[in-house]
């Protein structure tokens, strides 16, 4: 089937949605003013229960077929949280909120999850259980983990859990997927190195923390280019470099390097942790300096179980006629954790020839909310066929 016309006259009204939610964007946890929203329009369309506060500000909302003799329970999870960025879209309802913006599109999920639930909640077309998942702290926070930590899979019953995002430079309304490995996982680091500061003047009667930083990260470059496979997959990216000294006649006491490492396999990132450590820690003592490195193991390897994938890029070619193969993404989604509790899939839609996501013209395309919320519906109605 195409997308369904039910969406094509909804259209409009989940426009408005996405673009109010787009006006009011909230971070990580704080995203109280767009749960509020989700959860009264949960209760307006009847859902049969409406949880609130789940892994903090999450929200849950439960949707019964007209029978239940299957047994299944399916779960959609939309994330809600936007990006600490400066918009520059200079659209007519751009972020009110300075400093803050949907730069990554989830003002669309959130719009096209709800209206799923909308239709769902009036058909009620299939044998089952569909659970609607409103997820804050995707961009970082774990939300994701927050809302399994909190019982969700159990609570709810849930089987099998999916996921979706839109892709810029994907065809507008058209889907993409891979089983097995999808998105990287995302650890963090910092190493914190500590000479001798000093006047710059004499650079002699200093360890001098910057030069021993500027060789510790030229050195991790290594990782990927000389310790790992060449046909396997790892990102290693010092983003900051902080001093613990502003002026321009001194050598500070400590450099701050922060960054992250990305990885698609569990002993590929047990090696770029150990050797991290290894050279940031080596190449310091050799200048003369000591590094402190502190790893933190984030989002896990968002992995596609294959029989759910198989299924999703079904229920994609039936709403849009095609399902591309999707390539491999070294970002992070926190939709992993949701994965590693229930098989399940995360798939593509297309957002067109626009900003990437992050960026700060970036905008989701209110032209992808007929297949999205199409391929809502049709996971359930077709995973959970009407007796």
């Amino acid at each position: 089937m195409p997308v369904k016309n039910r969406f094509a006259d909804l259209h409009a009204e989940i426009t408005a949605w996405r673009r109010d939610l787009h006006q009011h964007p909230e971070i990580l946890f704080d995203t109280h003013r767009t749960a509020g929203i989700v959860a009264e329009k949960l209760r307006d369309f009847g859902c049969d229960e409406v949880v609130t506060g789940l892994g903090r500000t999450g929200v849950v909302g439960v949707i019964r077929g007209r029978s239940d003799s299957s047994g299944k329970v399916i779960g959609l999870r939309a994330d809600m949280d936007a990006l600490p960025i400066e918009e520059a879209t200079g659209l007519d309802y751009a972020s009110k909120t300075q400093g803050a913006m949907h730069a990554c599109g989830h003002d669309g999920h959130t719009a096209m999850l709800l209206g799923a639930a909308k239709y769902l909640a009036e058909t009620r077309n299939f044998d089952g259980t569909a659970v609607v998942i409103f997820q804050p702290a995707e961009e970082g926070g774990g939300g994701g983990r927050e809302m399994c930590d909190d019982g969700l899979m159990e609570r709810f019953g849930i089987q099998e859990v999916y996921g979706m995002h839109n892709w810029p430079g994907v065809p507008l309304g058209t889907f993409a997927i891979r089983p097995g490995p999808f998105f990287a996982a995302t650890d963090l680091f910092e190493i914190e190195i500590e000479g001798r500061g000093g006047h710059a003047a004499k650079p002699h009667e200093t360890v001098d923390p910057v030069v021993t930083s500027a060789h510790v990260i030229t050195a991790l470059q290594s990782i990927a280019s000389r310790n790992a496979d060449p046909t396997e997959q790892v990102v290693v990216s010092v983003t900051a470099v902080e001093t613990s000294s502003k002026a321009f006649n001194v050598i500070p006491q400590k450099v701050r390097l922060k960054g992250t490492v990305r990885t698609l396999d569990v002993k590929v990132q047990d090696m770029a942790e150990s050797r991290l450590t290894a050279i940031a820690e080596g190449t310091a003592a050799a200048m003369g300096a000591v590094a402190r490195v502190r790893y933190e193991r984030n989002y896990p390897v968002m992995s596609n179980s294959a029989a759910e994938t198989d299924f999703a890029a079904e229920v994609a070619r039936a709403v849009a006629g095609d399902c591309a193969e999707a390539p491999l993404v070294m970002g992070g989604e926190d939709f992993a954790f949701m994965l590693n509790e229930r098989p399940g899939a995360y798939i593509l839609v297309g957002n067109g020839d626009t900003a990437s996501v992050h960026h700060p013209e970036y905008d989701f395309n209110d032209d992808a909310i007929p297949a999205g919320c199409s391929w809502w519906a049709e996971i359930v109605e077709r995973r959970m066929p009407a007796a």
